[in-house]
């Protein structure tokens, strides 16, 4: 069984920087994609940033394009997730998740396992 553990969510203002953490355990971790995804309050959940499983192959939203940086640490588990210049429209939850393949993918449906989240609150 795959475990994903969230951290670094939190407060902050609009036009700060977080960096959220996943560590994971139960699978080989270097061999998925890994990606973020997040859900705001009525909203569907939705794609953020993915990264394939050697780190080079990697893919944003539209969204977060040049503000969010995707980056995995195969040796540590850890996949990370640095969000710069954030806006309120950026609060949300957010999910790591683990895909199923190692080819990158946006798609809800790829990812087998999913963490249970990690709050983000962006005050203007």
């Amino acid at each position: 069984q795959v475990q994903l553990v969230e951290s670094g969510g939190g407060p902050v203002q609009a036009g700060g920087s977080l960096r959220l953490s996943c560590v994971a355990s139960g699978r080989t971790f270097g061999t998925y994609t890994m990606g973020w995804f997040r859900q705001a309050p009525g909203k569907e959940r939705e794609f953020v940033a993915a990264v394939n499983w050697i780190g080079i192959g990697i893919y944003y939203s539209d969204s977060v394009k040049g503000r969010f940086t995707i980056a995995r640490d195969n040796a540590k588990n850890t996949l990370f997730l640095q969000m710069n210049n954030l806006k309120p429209e950026d609060s949300a939850v957010y999910y790591c998740a683990q895909s199923g393949a190692t080819s990158i993918t946006n798609r809800e449906n790829d990812y087998k396992y999913w963490g249970q989240g990690t709050q983000v609150t962006v005050s203007s």
